[in-house]
């Protein structure tokens, strides 16, 4: 995105803080200190970076260009998916409080409207299936939660603000960094860079990359305004209205009164002349008149364009130089696959770097991470793209095809599933890291799924409690003390962390007692009987489950999780 508008100081009730600058411990010129990971890039990601790191242990030092958190809304969508990420991270509590939770969308043909979705959203979920909440409150919620890091474990998390990186190359051991403040340059070291530096990437062109896929010509203008409107918080899509032909219109309700605006330009309309006051004026006064929302005052905030894209690198993993968000790919803003594609990055690669660095890994599972995360951006972009031939069409052909489905979809309902915009889902892999499903499961999520959150009770207990300590957890269904005593013996020599936790009905001795009713429900969400144990990786991902497995199986699926012999980390633990 390209910003028109200048600095800001507030927008709504918020107010940026600016951060100062500063200089680390030199030594002609060059850090004393060297670390074993630097993040470039102080977003959502590089920040969640830095937080899931922090979960096992490992510090960071986040580079940062800017002095305070983004301006505007640009990501401003939060999937379920992310919210549960969010929650290993401390932050979830202040999203969930701030953000505005949404479950349907709508869309208009001209003056009608022509399909409606509904995303699942059970009261007995832990979380909404989407929440609206601005990129600023993110990364200062995100902030917050470093704050709390550091001040129970000081130096965790060093963010260095208005600091930009000038230089970077590898060398046998890690990676130097060279980095420019208003107060001098400086060199660093690493013995790992994560690049989360955006789409503009200065890491990513550095090392002469590039993003390879599909680039759309449609063009966005994205306008966020103050407005008090009672409308409630909801997708709403206009294609070809009457009162802005040939353009696509989109609209969600944020915090604070703050409304998002994006709007397709049409061919021959100029963007420098769209983010014009005058043009902005008359755009959205057109707009808030032709919804009935006219009479209300308004004032805008914050102005972007957006072109749509689905492309990506060809690896994440570039030697000792790791890449994750916008750094890594691009996404296109329908379906809001781009922050929470982000979010799985950070989730994913966390942990998987934390083993390398501390408990004996083999460096081949960050190979792992790039395969996942590229398979799962193959995996979003098909339907990201599908939404963007229909949402911004590439050509004539697309174009009618487009008008003639929602011509159409007013009179004929099964027409209309077409305008469905495919919000963003948990992605399933299908890494050789896992371990093959063999053990007769007919139902519940297999190796590489995402392990299903099904309520303990009525009191706010899930099951995703179970497993929110770093590391592996053996989620074990109605297991025995004694079988239970086995597995521990069984896995006590690795390197990595694993706890085990039952679950069982009440009256029995197990880690999370719940009532026949809620047991039921939790072993038919998983297709399991008694005794039957789910291994789930750190991101809360499945990496193996059975029946009735014996403490070697367990063993051997956790090291291959974590691509490594067991040999080797048995060593490493001894070590």
């Amino acid at each position: 995105m390209s910003d028109t508008r200048g600095r800001l100081d507030r927008i709504g009730p918020f107010e940026y803080r600016r951060f100062a600058a500063s200089l680390p411990a030199l030594e002609n010129g060059v850090e004393t200190q060297r670390h074993d990971v630097v993040i470039v890039g102080g977003g959502p990601v590089g920040l969640a970076t830095a937080l899931g790191l922090a979960r096992f242990g490992v510090r960071s030092v986040v580079i940062e260009a800017d002095d305070s958190v983004c301006e505007g809304s640009r990501a401003a969508c939060i999937s379920r998916r992310s919210l549960q990420i969010v929650e290993r991270l401390g932050a979830v509590e202040d999203f969930l409080a701030k953000g505005l939770r949404w479950s349907r969308g709508r869309s208009f043909y001209r003056e009608h409207e022509v399909f409606r979705f509904e995303m699942p959203d059970e009261p007995s979920e832990k979380f909404p299936p989407m929440i609206n909440l601005q990129q600023y409150y993110i990364e200062h919620y995100l902030l917050e939660a470093i704050a709390g890091v550091n001040a129970s474990r000081p130096g965790t998390v060093d963010v260095r603000w208005d600091s930009r990186v000038s230089g970077v190359s590898t060398t046998d051991s890690g990676v130097a960094i060279e980095i420019e403040t208003p107060h001098g340059r400086y060199r660093s070291g690493a013995n790992w860079l994560v690049a989360c530096d955006g789409g503009q990437s200065f890491v990513r062109k550095t090392l002469g990359l590039e993003l390879a896929g599909t680039g759309y010509e449609g063009r966005y203008v994205i306008i966020d305004i103050e407005l008090a409107s009672e409308a409630p918080a909801e997708r709403r899509a206009w294609f070809d209205p009457p009162w802005w032909r040939g353009s696509t219109i989109l609209m969600h309700r944020q915090p604070d009164n703050i409304w998002r605006i994006d709007y397709q330009l049409r061919p021959g309309d100029c963007a420098e002349d769209a983010l014009t006051p005058a043009r902005v004026q008359a755009f959205v006064q057109t707009h808030l008149d032709a919804i009935g929302e006219g009479h209300l005052p308004w004032k805008p905030v914050w102005t972007s364009v957006y072109r749509a894209g689905a492309m990506t690198l060809d690896a994440y993993r570039h030697g000792r130089i790791l890449f994750a968000g916008n750094a890594a790919h691009a996404m296109p803003i329908f379906g809001v696959r781009g922050l929470n594609s982000g979010f799985d990055d950070a989730d994913n690669l966390a942990w998987k770097l934390a083993f390398v660095i501390s408990n004996g890994a083999d460096e081949g599972l960050l190979d792992g991470y790039s395969a996942e995360r590229i398979e799962a951006f193959h995996e979003n972009a098909a339907s990201a793209m599908r939404s963007t031939e229909f949402m911004s069409p590439p050509s004539r052909g697309f174009d009618l095809m487009r008008e003639a489905c929602l011509s159409l979809a007013y009179e004929h309902p099964a027409i209309a599933s077409m305008v469905n915009p495919r919000q963003t889902e948990a992605i399933t892999y299908t890494s050789s890291t896992l371990t093959p499903d063999g053990d007769g499961f007919e139902s519940g999520p297999a190796p590489g799924g995402v392990a299903i959150d099904v309520a303990l009770d009525a009191h706010g207990q899930f099951l995703s409690d179970v497993f929110q300590a770093p590391g592996f957890t053996v989620l074990a269904f109605g297991l025995s003390t004694d079988r239970k005593q086995s597995l521990a013996q069984a896995l006590a020599t690795l390197a990595v962390p694993v706890q085990i936790r039952s679950v069982g009905v009440t009256g029995g001795e197990h880690d999370f007692l719940v009532s026949a009713e809620a047991m039921a429900r939790i072993t038919r969400a998983y297709g399991a009987g008694e005794g039957s144990v789910y291994l789930i990786r750190p991101d809360g991902h499945v990496a193996a489950r059975w029946h009735r497995p014996s403490g070697q199986s367990v063993r051997v699926a956790i090291s291959r999780a974590c691509a490594t012999k067991l040999d080797v980390m048995e060593e490493a633990c001894l070590n």
